[in-house]
């Protein structure tokens, strides 16, 4: 499984039209592909929830001031609103950035934190990958059918306070890098988001009980000294399936990563202060 990875160097022109041409093609494909995507929201919730998760809106980070975490959580709200109690029906796909829309001061998004190629950046609308990941994580415990998912290249925080396997989220970039799930099942499936004083929370909840229960765990999981001077973190997402009498019916690879670690190995929390 192990994938050599190096820090990449590229020029800011090619940046510049690697990014366009991808924006543009995403552009394209949500106009003239045949995918019918999920538009309708329900204020009234679905009757019965299959998962629930939430993660902390503030963190500790070196380097890195807490105003761009407000920041982050002003944008977050923002893009919670476009995305709440959006019901995905049968045959439907859910498009996280079609939903969204891109991210502009004209409709309310500040400065927040990006990961740009190992390093934090500042600019509009950062801050947004906390929900994305959250959406996937609480996805591999439905029976929907994630279709579009980028892995993060960069591992940035220790394991300290981890809730969820390594590798576990999804990155986002607008647009081209986007969060897809079709619903494949024969019902509904709603999302419903939250953010609070501590914590942004969601939800999938549906018209029926849920059928199967989900674990969620990682195996393989080693840390790589490469040659360059780096580290490198590598596992694999797994995905146990249960019937309501607690027996395993289906053991499921979802998919692997590799992602350039940040931090020295066995660094704890309190080394980020």
């Amino acid at each position: 499984m192990k994938e050599n990875l190096k820090p990449i160097k590229r020029s800011r022109l090619r940046i510049f039209l690697g990014k366009n041409y991808y924006t543009y093609k995403r552009y394209f494909e949500w106009k003239f592909d045949s995918k019918k995507y999920a538009k309708t929201k329900s204020n009234e919730l679905l009757k019965y929830k299959y998962y629930n998760h939430q993660t902390p809106l503030y963190r500790k980070l070196k380097d890195v001031d807490m105003w761009l975490q407000e920041n982050k959580i002003i944008n977050l709200k923002i893009a919670v609103k476009c995305l709440n109690k959006i019901v995905i029906f049968p045959g439907e796909t859910f498009s996280y950035w079609q939903l969204i829309g891109k991210p502009t001061k004209g409709k309310g998004y500040v400065d927040g934190m990006f990961l740009n190629h190992g390093k934090y950046i500042t600019g509009i609308g950062g801050g947004l990958c906390q929900l994305s990941n959250l959406i996937y994580y609480m996805t591999l415990h439905t029976p929907l059918k994630v279709v579009e998912r980028y892995r993060h290249s960069y591992d940035v925080f220790p394991d300290s306070n981890r809730t969820q396997p390594f590798g576990s989220g999804a990155t986002c970039v607008y647009n081209y890098r986007d969060l897809q799930i079709y619903n494949d099942t024969q019902v509904p499936f709603q999302l419903y988001l939250e953010v609070t004083d501590e914590f942004l929370k969601g939800q999938w909840v549906s018209t029926h009980e849920p059928i199967y229960k989900y674990e969620v765990y990682e195996k393989e999981h080693k840390i790589t000294h490469e040659v360059w001077g780096g580290y490198v973190r590598h596992n694999a997402i797994y995905r146990k399936v249960f019937d309501f009498n607690g027996n395993v019916i289906d053991d499921e690879f979802i998919t692997e990563n590799h992602a350039l670690m940040m931090y020295e190995p066995l660094l704890t929390d309190a080394s980020l202060d």
